[in-house]
């Protein structure tokens, strides 16, 4: 790995690329997405990836935002047995981005494309150049120069450009890793995430590198070509952790018990999960299911803001079911009100951090007035994080959501989160996303979609089922008044419920930005 980053960095180096000129790098999940990445930070450029399944419209205004130098790509990618053609879309993204001066393209899927002379060339035949050294010098730099800008999206306005910097970054992952999952030099450890996004910057490229962990990755979906596939994975190659995102549990939920039971996943000894809060019926399947009831499930709670997990268990913590615990070493977390007066324990209020932290961002690239009206605008001298969250009686944390996925029914605040988990907790639901329509009487009220399990078929006795069931669970007050039965939902490319998208398709409202939507 070594040796190809070298001789990488000293091709971006002939090409021009200096400290703090910024490379887009446009891949799918494969060794070179990593070189790319280190290659950048060897020779001081900032790295700016964007996830291989962005669109042309994402892709180009990350560019231009950007105002990116170079762009590494590749002829092409696979997902779900499909044909991705990353060349295709960067041709037509950059024909509204000047900044970009070279590409480079990685030969992935060996399909035809076309290459623009003098601004196209093939990352294979630069590796061959007489300028290639398997040494090349790394730039020295301050600890507080930028390392990467990563594009995160809001429920509003164009996507944010969080930077972060070289070295408490650096501090941020390597200690978060070492002691939330607990790795070992004989480890297998797998992230299954995507470079593209902030848990696969942290966790599959720099927190693993900076503690020598052998590590997995799989370019590819997780039930293709069979619902089994990473279930084979793990008893073929012996991985001892796996950390992926809620949606993914739920989605390998629906296929049942057998296919996972097929394979002997006793390599496996903890557990992780990220993207957002685990349903506790999802939890309990994951943990019995693939964890054999034997490996603790680390479910950490992080932004792409902060870089690395601020709210997460470690290995000997105990657990409850949906819940990340306390605050990592060093956190000091707090429920506060729309004032900025902590609320008691039990009460819902807006999640803050008190203290700083060495992997935080720094500022949203170019836009420094936004980064102070965002994050430390609200509760002066805390950050604000956008989620809404409670604390129990044991100071156990429990995250509801972003603030806008908060419904209010006749002045009671629920969380889109509690009300989703009752529906998932119904023996005939895979996966669930409910939102607050406008009312009459109530001010809202609670609209529910549903995809349903193979061997469940929709029926109005089932939906009127259902809304008892959430009654049931959550309170009379969170009754749906209307359960809709889909074959899919509107998901951002991370595999997070697009509650808004929904929310304006009912309404016949504008859909806003669909940059991220995977549709």
């Amino acid at each position: 790995l070594y040796r190809e980053v070298c001789q990488f960095a000293s091709v971006l180096r002939a090409m021009g690329v200096n400290k703090g000129d910024r490379v887009t790098i446009y891949m799918p999940r494969i060794p070179e997405i990593i070189i790319a990445m280190l290659a950048c930070a060897k020779v001081g450029a900032i790295h700016s990836v964007v996830y291989g399944g962005f669109s042309v419209d994402s892709l180009q205004g990350r560019i231009e935002d950007s105002h990116s130098k170079v762009v590494v790509t590749a002829d092409g990618g696979y997902m779900n047995g499909k044909l991705v053609e990353l060349k295709k879309t960067v041709d037509e993204a950059l024909r509204r981005c000047p900044s970009v001066e070279s590409v480079i393209v990685v030969q992935r899927t060996n399909q035809q494309i076309p290459m623009e002379a003098g601004r196209d060339y093939w990352y294979h035949e630069l590796l061959r150049l007489p300028i290639v050294n398997r040494s090349c010098p790394t730039e020295v730099m301050d600890a507080e120069d930028p390392l990467y800008i990563l594009y995160t999206s809001g429920t509003t306005g164009k996507p944010k450009a969080v930077l972060h910097v070289h070295g408490g970054y650096m501090v941020g992952v390597y200690s978060s890793l070492k002691y939330v999952f607990d790795l070992k030099d004989d480890d297998r450890w797998w992230c299954a995430a995507d470079p593209g996004w902030v848990t696969g910057h942290s966790y599959i490229v720099y927190g693993p590198l900076l503690m020598g962990a052998t590590s997995f990755m799989y370019e590819g979906a997780p039930t293709y070509p069979y619902p089994n596939r990473w279930w084979s994975m793990i008893e073929k190659y012996g991985i001892n952790i796996l950390y992926t995102a809620p949606t993914a549990i739920r989605g390998l939920m629906r296929f049942g018990e057998s296919w996972p039971n097929r394979h002997d996943l006793s390599s496996l000894r903890l557990l992780g999960s990220v993207g957002e809060p685990i349903n506790p019926e999802a939890w309990k399947w994951y943990h019995r299911v693939i964890g054999k009831s034997r490996c603790p499930i680390m479910d950490t709670w992080w932004q792409t803001e902060t870089g690395m997990f601020m709210i997460t268990p470690t290995p000997v913590v105990p657990l409850k079911p949906g819940s990340g615990t306390r605050p990592f070493f060093g956190q000091q977390a707090e429920i506060v009100d729309a004032h900025g007066k902590p609320v008691p324990d039990g009460e819902e209020g807006y999640l803050v951090l008190r203290r700083p932290w060495p992997a935080m961002l720094r500022t949203i690239y170019k836009d420094p007035d936004r980064y102070v009206k965002q994050y430390w605008s609200t509760v002066p001298g805390c950050y604000t994080t956008g989620d809404s969250a409670k604390r129990d009686a044991d100071g156990y944390f429990w995250i509801i959501g972003r603030v806008d996925d908060v419904i209010k029914v006749s002045g009671y605040r629920l969380g889109t989160a509690e009300i989703e988990s009752a529906l998932v907790s119904h023996p005939a639901v895979a996966e669930a996303a409910a939102i607050g329509l406008p009312h009459d009487v109530k001010g809202q009220a609670i609209h529910g979609y549903c995809i349903l399990r193979t061997g469940y078929a929709p029926s109005e006795a089932l939906a009127e089922e259902l809304r008892q069931h959430v009654a049931q669970h959550v309170g009379p007050i969170a009754r749906p008044e209307h359960v809709a039965f889909v074959e899919s939902l509107p998901k951002t490319r991370s595999g997070k419920i697009m509650r808004r998208v929904l929310k304006a398709r009912a309404q016949g409202l504008p859909e806003g930005d669909l940059s991220t939507l995977e549709e």
